[in-house]
């Protein structure tokens, strides 16, 4: 395991609590700041000064807080501070992220390997990584950490998983351990869904909804869990596996996979999902026979997900095109009756806020969770 000490990263609990405060957008001031932790304003001002100094803040404009006494200078953090890597490892193919501090993409990389395997995966991320911090002219050593998505199901320790065929070399080994030795970098490696829903929670829906579900559509149907915003991976990381609930044989999955066979039934061939979605119609003949197909195991999960957690949302997300993702919306039936005329309050179903790769994008966003913010996985 690679040591964890940094000297880019802040170290004290007030510092990664006041950090959070301002990344989620709750706290743009010191009097906001004041307001949201009940810190003294002598605390707050020292570490906030100490923030600043670190680089880990900019202090901005002067802007009126709504409150009593003058202006207070607006906190923002600074982009170019630290950075960090995001992978994911798909059944087809591998896609790297660089994101800064803000949780912004600072570049992007998508490769095919001739074949899954560890040597051509590890060996495409290097280059991708040198690539990436080449094109934004950072140091590499700004990059604090590594994040790794990876499709399929976690095992029993919850750090090994369970992909599909073309990923036998990744199955049942340590991929963040690999990671790690490959690159002399913290990483964490987790499924697809869980990375998904992690960079959801950093930059998209979990900016208004603490709690929320995160249904990931693609090859497969899965998804993450975030609960009071820390994602809860379960005894074994697979908490969200939202294709469980749906009974074998009798419900079909919502997954990318089968529209692209209802494509095919229609003579239009793609060879790959990334294909199909780069051509993709949301209003042909195939899309509607795949949401007529789907939409009651759409609406079977969405209502389980709704009586079971009670989210505030529930997101629809992964590789699905939000055009596509708001028609799908369109077909889901809560199936739940009104009593006394009220019904049972219910989440929001919404798209997915994170536009390009969910999942590099997600991935990236752990190890800022981790090392940066007031944030653990649970």
């Amino acid at each position: 395991m690679v040591a964890l000490t940094d000297p880019l990263l802040a170290t004290s609990a007030t510092e990664r609590r006041i950090l959070s405060l301002v990344q989620s957008r709750q706290a743009t001031t010191q009097a906001d700041i004041v307001a949201h932790t009940g810190l003294k304003q002598q605390t707050v001002s020292r570490t906030v000064g100490d923030l600043i100094e670190q680089g880990f803040l900019l202090a901005g404009d002067r802007v009126a807080s709504g409150r009593r006494g003058p202006p207070g200078t607006a906190l923002s953090l600074n982009p170019d501070h630290l950075f960090t890597l995001g992978v994911s490892i798909m059944a087809d193919a591998v896609s790297v992220l660089l994101m800064d501090l803000a949780g912004q993409d600072r570049g992007y990389r998508r490769f095919t390997p001739p074949v899954m395997s560890r040597e051509g995966v590890l060996d495409g991320v290097q280059q991708a990584f040198a690539d990436l911090c080449a094109d934004a002219a950072i140091s590499p050593r700004r990059v604090i950490g590594i994040g790794i998505g990876i499709t399929g199901f976690a095992l029993e320790d919850g750090r090994r998983f369970n992909g599909p065929r073309s990923l036998d070399e990744w199955a049942g080994v340590d991929v963040a351990e690999i990671f790690e030795e490959t690159f002399g970098l913290p990483a964490w490696a987790d499924n697809d869904g869980n990375v998904a829903a992690a960079g959801e929670s950093l930059v998209g829906i979990g900016r208004w909804a603490r709690t929320f579900a995160y249904m990931y559509i693609a090859t497969g149907f899965g998804g993450g869990l975030v609960i009071n915003g820390q994602l809860m991976r379960g005894v074994h990381g697979n908490a969200g596996e939202f294709a469980g609930s749906l009974p074998k044989f009798v419900y079909t999955p919502p997954t990318l996979e089968l529209l692209r066979h209802c494509f095919a039934r229609r003579d239009e061939e793609y060879d790959t999902i990334g294909d199909m979605l780069n051509a993709l119609n949301i209003h042909s003949p195939a899309v509607n026979d795949w949401l007529n197909r789907i939409s009651d195991s759409l609406s079977l999960a969405c209502s389980a997900c709704a009586a079971i957690v009670d989210p505030q949302a529930i997101v629809i997300g992964g590789r699905v095109p939000r055009a596509l993702a708001e028609r799908m919306i369109e077909r889901v039936d809560m199936r739940h009756a009104p009593r006394r005329g009220f019904d049972r309050p219910q989440p929001r179903i919404v798209p997915s806020e994170v536009t390009g790769d969910a999942t590099a994008l997600g991935a990236a966003a752990v190890p800022l969770k981790l090392r940066v913010f007031k944030t653990e996985l649970f």
